[in-house]
Order: structure tokens, then sequence, then C-alpha cells
């Protein structure tokens, strides 16, 4: 197992961290998977065995059940070096204040998931999505709090948009408050999205980045083709949305010729594909049984050969975007290395 320094931290991370939304089961999170505490200890067990060092989960992932299971499966006392990073910021209860990113809402939800897992500090503690409401001035003075009362180590930021993450990094610069150290965010070979803003981002304000589903929900893994609906998309999960069919399609047929190529499954493709992308710290890998999380830990060594990943990256190439194709026909004599982190061959 690899390990890379988060962002501008001194922290090194695996790079695959163990994604826990499917323990639990409970409510709608029962379409993606439904871990309990048995196959829960088994699991990190044979994570924690392979060298990842980091457990990723949220207040909102089975009602907490999943900080729960992953409390009582640890028992309370951390195994080796293992980091553990949870989020706040979604909705979970009926109440006025039971969402968001107040100082009310966020202290509070930090104080309850540290009591599920059965542990003093938090990690990496990141505000799982973008809340409007709330002045950003007051969120960053509540992480302030929490950092200097020990109860969290480093923060970051989830699914946040690119004026969003530089508005964050501001405020916390100019008030000496807590920066954010990583971004977990979406990113994939059939979503290159985040190149446009969130990896130049991260590359010239020095963010790691974490990925959640890395395999856009299975879609990628080759086990299903054109026709044969994935399990998620079966039990009603929309996430993530696929606008161009065809695109996905062609995108895993070459990840399962190189696969079949290489003698290692697509889903392994997939993974060390990201794992070679600017930026790129750890890959959030979850698992509906032991048989996927062991196919999806061999990808961190895999390495791809040059010739393969030009494969992918021209079946997945994403349009240049404005400004983006007048700066490659005009600007690119000066271009910085954030700038070269969005794939402008197609021009």
């Amino acid at each position: 197992m690899e390990y890379r320094t988060l962002g501008r931290s001194g922290l090194k991370v695996s790079t695959l961290t163990m994604g826990t939304m499917t323990f639990g089961g409970a409510g709608a999170f029962s379409a993606v998977g439904k871990t309990d505490l048995d196959e829960a200890r088994r699991m990190i067990d044979l994570c924690i065995d392979a060298g990842i060092n980091v457990i990723d989960t949220a207040n909102v992932y089975s009602n907490g059940i999943s900080e729960e299971i992953i409390g009582e499966a640890l028992g309370g006392k951390r195994k080796g070096d293992v980091l553990i990073a949870s989020k706040a910021r979604m909705r979970i209860g009926n109440g006025p204040n039971d969402e968001g990113l107040s100082r009310h809402h966020l202290i509070r939800e930090c104080e309850k998931s540290l009591k599920r897992l059965r542990t003093d500090v938090i990690d990496i503690y990141f505000l799982h999505e973008w809340d409007g409401a709330t002045p950003l001035e007051e969120t960053i003075a509540a992480l302030d709090t929490l950092v200097a009362q020990g109860k969290i180590r480093y923060v970051g930021c989830s699914n946040y948009s690119g004026w969003q993450v530089m508005k964050a990094l501001g405020i916390s610069d100019s008030h000496h408050q807590p920066r954010f150290v990583t971004q977990q965010i979406h990113y994939t070979l059939e979503a290159r999205e985040a190149e446009y803003e969130l990896l130049p981002i991260s590359v010239d304000q020095g963010l790691g980045v974490l990925v959640w589903s890395p395999l856009a929900g299975g879609l990628l893994s080759g086990k299903y083709r054109r026709d044969s609906p994935t399990a998620r998309q079966l039990a009603g999960w929309s996430e993530p949305p696929i606008r161009d069919e065809d695109r996905l399609w062609r995108i895993v047929d070459v990840l399962v010729e190189v696969g079949t190529q290489r003698g290692v499954s697509a889903a392994q493709v997939a993974l060390a594909w990201l794992l070679g992308r600017p930026a790129v710290s750890s890959l959030v890998i979850g698992a509906r049984n032991e048989a996927q999380l062991k196919d999806n830990l061999a990808a961190a060594s895999l390495v791809l050969t040059a010739e393969e990943r030009s494969r992918l990256d021209v079946v997945s190439r994403p349009p240049l975007l404005y400004p983006y194709w007048h700066q490659q026909l005009t600007a690119k004599d000066r271009f910085g290395a954030a700038d070269l982190v969005l794939d402008r061959s197609g021009i």
C-alpha cells in the first residue's frame, strides 16, 4: 500500500480509504448495502491488514448506525494507525436546526459522532455539502472551536463548487483559522467534471483529494454492460447521474479490454487510472461483500502503462468548455501546473 501526504498537511493517508456507506442499511441507505456488525469487523480487519489507514463515514449514513458499527467494531480502540474521517451537514432529524453548517448544528453533530464512534477525536472532519444559508465565517469559526477543543484534527469539504472552496479558503486565511487540507469529491472516468475547477484548485491551493464512489456506484466495475442495470439502479439509487449512456458503455468497453489484457478486473483498471491523476490522495472504496472488497484492494498495486492511460483518456475526455477552449487557443504558452490538470489534448 502506498501512502500519500494529504494536501499541505503532514498527514499520510493510504491510497485506498475504507468507505462505510454500506454499514447498517437503514432507511434509504438500504439500497446501497446492509453490512452488519460481524461482516463489518471482517471487512475492517481485511482493510487494515492490506495497509488501509483511513476509515470514512458520516453522521447521515444509516442515521448514525454506520458510525456506531465502526465504534463497536474497533471496540473503542484504534487498531494500529487507523484514522477516522466523518462528516456533517445533511438533515438528520425533523427539527429546524437538524441540518446545515450552523455553529449549533456542526458542534452538536460532531459531539454525537464522537460518542457513536467511541473516540475522543475525529482525524478528518468534512463539511458534507455546501450550506448557502449559513455564513461561511460562522462555519469556519465552529471548526476552529472544534480543533481548539481537540475534537477534530483536520478539516475538509465535500461536494463544493470551485468558488465555494476558494471563498472558504480566503476566509480561513484572513481570519487565521483552520484551512481545508482536503476535498472529498466525485471523480471517475465517466464523470471528469472535477478537472475544470476542483482538481486545479487542489493543485494550486495544496488540497488533497479523496474520491467518493470511484466506480460510479458500480457502473465502472465491468460487471454491468449495456442492457444490464446495476443493483443500485434496480433499487432506485440515482447517484451518480448518467447523462450519456452510450459514452458510459464505451468507457466500460475499454476498461474491460484493458483489464482482460492485464489479467485484472475492469474495476481495478478504473481505480488505477484515478490514482494516477493529479492531486488524488486516496479513493474511498466500499463493497457489498468481501469478494468485491478484495478485488478493489488489489488496485493499490496496479500501475497502468502510458498507452493504457491514453486509451482511457481518449474515450472519456471531457469537452473543453469556455473559457478553457479559449485559453487553449491563446494562453497555453503560459500555463502553470494547475492549468495542465484539465485534459486539453482533444482540441
